[in-house]
């Protein structure tokens, strides 16, 4: 019997993260359950699955700029937060609360 490598749970994750409706669903979990900074993070790590050098140019924002804005220690524009999603596939909705 082979063994195989540990994949870590960041390894793992990153790699779930490329399929949009995984991510979809981690991102709004961590609106539920979460805050502003945590939602930052969250949408950094999906960035990270889908690269983000790619993301970065994608989004018309340099890597740096990127990185600060999602790291969860700023308020980035809705702008901002919406060329990352649009990005890496995905975009924001607006559903009733009830």
């Amino acid at each position: 019997m082979k063994k195989g490598r540990t994949v870590s749970y960041e390894e793992g994750l990153l790699v779930r993260l490329k399929e949009p409706e995984y991510a979809t669903g981690y991102l709004n979990a961590v609106l539920e359950e979460g805050d502003n900074e945590e939602f930052l993070i969250a949408l950094q790590h999906v960035a990270k699955a889908h690269g983000i050098g790619k993301v970065a140019r994608r989004a018309r924002l340099g890597r740096e700029s990127m990185y600060k804005a999602l790291s969860g220690k700023t308020s980035p524009r809705l702008e901002t937060v919406n060329r990352v999603l649009h990005a890496v596939g995905l975009k924001i909705a607006v559903l009733p609360s009830f």
